[in-house]
């Protein structure tokens, strides 16, 4: 063997020895690492880099790499419209509340804050066309009573205004709704002050007799509510006119055409008209409401009466002035005198002597006109007693 074959197989050798330590190192290096925990050491080997890493990694396939999540983005909220440039800043206000906290009312500390005033109710369309040119009805509060008495857009209707400015006074001042004052005021100025002009007159009164009251109908305790407990109602008596005269809507004395007149005007305008002949409660007064009823029906109950005659019939009639006088038969009771009217006997002998004859021709000329003799009626006891029985 040569040197160069000697030097080859030493190299070859020492080259092998080489191999077999590293190896060895290799597996108690492996060994070493069993023995300790794998998750800290592969945390440190991915924290830090191998030298030989860049030596091998353009020969490396690429990784697939996770991609990086992506932090949730917020959706966006919405934000209030900018405050308009012309509208008021709201610090005055703010100040204003705060000094009304801070200092107490009328200026005295313990004292709880007077209540905020309400609001004014605006005035209906019938208090609007009912103004002092036609009538005097200054507004009232509402009025809320027990069991739905009351009611609302009242009025006190003390006077009726004609087209002439001549005033109708109401007696007493009624309280009403505003629709039914509205509706007597039309009846009076077109109805009934014509009426008294063809009489030669004017109307000046109007007898009141009942309006508002809480109670019910016919003043009978229990019974529906009355259209006067809603202040819906009106109870007429009479008119007044301006030469003194009194015209009473239920007297018979009045004419009849009259009467009828008003009857057909106040059946048109109201829904309810009760007088005389619908019950015995409007026997001396005419009733006018204004009620809701189904369909409009409309409730018109008033008998006009005939005048009364002047003399009553059932009375028998006079004696005629040429008629005889009526003889009178006188009774044989008093034929015989008394003890106590002996002077008086002898006074006149021939007056009693005289008429006794007279006497008993007329009752020997009249026989029949005796007084008949009553029978008499069988007793009664035994009749009870069978009925006991």
């Amino acid at each position: 063997m040569n040197f160069t074959a000697q030097k080859a197989s030493r190299k070859w050798a020492n080259g092998a020895f080489g191999r077999i330590g590293a190896a060895m190192v290799t597996v108690a290096a492996a060994a070493m690492l069993i023995g300790m925990p794998v998750e800290p050491a592969w945390a440190a080997k991915r924290s830090r880099a191998a030298p030989w890493d860049d030596l091998f990694r353009p020969f490396q396939p690429p990784r697939a790499r996770a991609a990086p999540r992506r932090a949730a983005v917020p959706l966006p909220v919405p934000l209030p419209k900018p405050r308009p440039a012309e509208a008021p800043s709201a610090e005055p206000e703010k100040q204003a509340g705060k000094a009304k906290q801070a200092s107490p009312p009328n200026g005295k500390p313990g004292e709880p804050a007077a209540p905020a005033p309400q609001p004014t109710p605006q005035p209906s369309a019938c208090r609007l066309a009912l103004t002092d040119a036609i009538a005097i009805a200054p507004s009232i509060p509402d009025i809320k009573g027990a069991g739905g008495c009351g009611g609302e857009d009242l009025v006190r209707l003390e006077a009726i205004v004609l087209p002439d400015k001549r005033k109708v006074s109401v007696k007493p001042a009624a309280i009403l709704r505003c629709p039914m004052a509205s509706a007597l005021v039309e009846w009076i100025r077109n109805d009934i002050a014509p009426l008294a002009e063809r009489l030669g007159s004017a109307v000046s009164d109007l007898d009141n007799f009942d309006s508002f009251e809480c109670r019910g109908r016919n003043r009978i305790v229990g019974a529906k509510l009355s259209e006067h407990g809603r202040a819906n109602a009106l109870d007429v008596r009479a008119f007044k006119l301006a030469n003194g005269r009194s015209i009473s809507l239920t007297d018979r004395t009045v004419p009849r055409e009259l009467r009828e007149r008003v009857l057909h005007s106040a059946c048109t305008r109201f829904s309810t008209v009760l007088g005389p002949g619908s019950d015995w409660y409007h026997e001396d007064h005419i009733h006018l409401d204004l009620m809701e009823r189904r369909n409009n029906y409309r409730i018109c109950q008033w008998d006009v009466w005939d005048p009364l005659p002047q003399a009553a019939p059932l009375l028998p009639a006079g004696r005629p002035e040429g008629a005889p006088p009526r003889e009178v038969a006188a009774k044989p009771d008093d034929a015989k005198p008394d003890a106590k009217s002996g002077a008086k006997s002898d006074a006149k002998p021939d007056a009693k002597s005289d008429a006794e004859p007279d006497a008993e021709k007329s009752n020997a000329e009249k026989p029949d006109e005796a007084e008949p003799q009553r029978e008499e009626k069988p007793a009664k006891k035994k009749r009870r007693q069978n009925r006991r029985s």
